[in-house]
């Protein structure tokens, strides 16, 4: 069993995806980044001065309203957060196009398989006929 355990451990399939989920999750972290400090900002002060991180909808404790998220999650106030849902699906189509253009570059690089044509069946009644037409040539 602990062979068949580091057999399956030292296949190039799971070392691929080990190195993957490293490479992924830095990638994810500048994602992060890119969204919460480079795109979002100059968005948000495009529409107005709009904080997305804090653009939330207070669906508890009404007796107090809070104008920024950590405040009200403090206070135990359940939230909607549709501003970190907007944050999430800028990133998600970041990684989302990355993961295209990688699967298109390595698309490019792999060798063509060449295009075997399908055998074509040949019907019984020519195979037939081509059996009677060498029996007449004999």
């Amino acid at each position: 069993m602990i062979k068949e355990f580091r057999d399956f451990i030292l296949r190039g399939n799971v070392l691929d995806l080990a190195v993957g989920i490293i490479i992924g999750a830095a990638f994810t972290a500048i994602v992060t980044s890119l969204v919460s400090d480079m795109i979002m900002p100059p968005i948000g002060l495009a529409l107005g001065g709009v904080d997305f991180s804090n653009l939330f909808i207070q669906l508890s404790g009404r007796d107090t309203l809070y104008t920024v998220l950590a405040d009200a999650q403090k206070a135990g106030v359940a939230t909607l957060n549709y501003g970190l849902f907007i944050n999430a699906a800028v990133k998600f189509l970041i990684v989302a196009f990355a993961v295209f253009l990688l699967i298109k570059a390595a698309n490019r690089l792999m060798p063509k398989k060449p295009v075997e044509a399908p055998v074509a069946v040949t019907p019984e009644d020519i195979i037939l006929l081509r059996e009677i037409r060498d029996s007449l040539k004999k």
